[in-house]
């Protein structure tokens, strides 16, 4: 799956996207955006995107996130393993995000309902954010990337 589709594109401003890259058994997820803030959402929803289709989801409820972590980098992977332990343990999904980031503080709400094993399909369970590939940079053209590789 690839967030340059038209179909991410009733949902996200052409500026934001998301995308997978490979790596060997795992795969990456990538987020693209005008702000840091953006890239982790695009980031997260390229994480959705590994398990299940993400504009299939609906929004029956949503779950605040608070992370803290001494750099970007840290802060990426920090905020991806806290959705994957939400979507482990409350069996949820997620298709939306905000997040918003102050210093090395982000506070972020997710937007998602209950997995649902025949209409989400799920194709893979994600065990974790990791620091492979890991990178948060701003291009020269001041847009922003988040990345990291994630094991299924």
């Amino acid at each position: 799956m690839d967030g340059d589709s038209t179909r991410g594109a009733a949902v996200v401003p052409p500026s934001a996207r998301w995308e997978h890259f490979a790596h060997g058994a795992d795969i990456g997820v990538r987020g693209f955006g005008v702000t840091r803030e953006q890239a982790f959402e695009q980031a997260a929803v390229a994480l959705t995107a590994v398990v299940t289709e993400p504009l299939g989801i609906a929004e029956t409820g949503s779950i605040g996130f608070a992370c803290q972590a001494p750099d970007d980098e840290l802060l990426l992977v920090d905020w991806l393993n806290a959705l994957i332990y939400e979507m482990a343990t409350r069996k949820w999904v997620f298709g939306r995000f905000t997040v918003r980031i102050n210093g090395q503080d982000l506070a972020a709400r997710a937007w998602g309902e209950a997995l649902d094993g025949a209409r989400h399909r799920p194709a893979v369970e994600v065990k974790g954010a990791t620091y492979t590939a890991l990178r948060v940079a701003q291009a020269a053209d001041g847009s922003w990337v988040a990345q990291c590789v994630v094991d299924v």
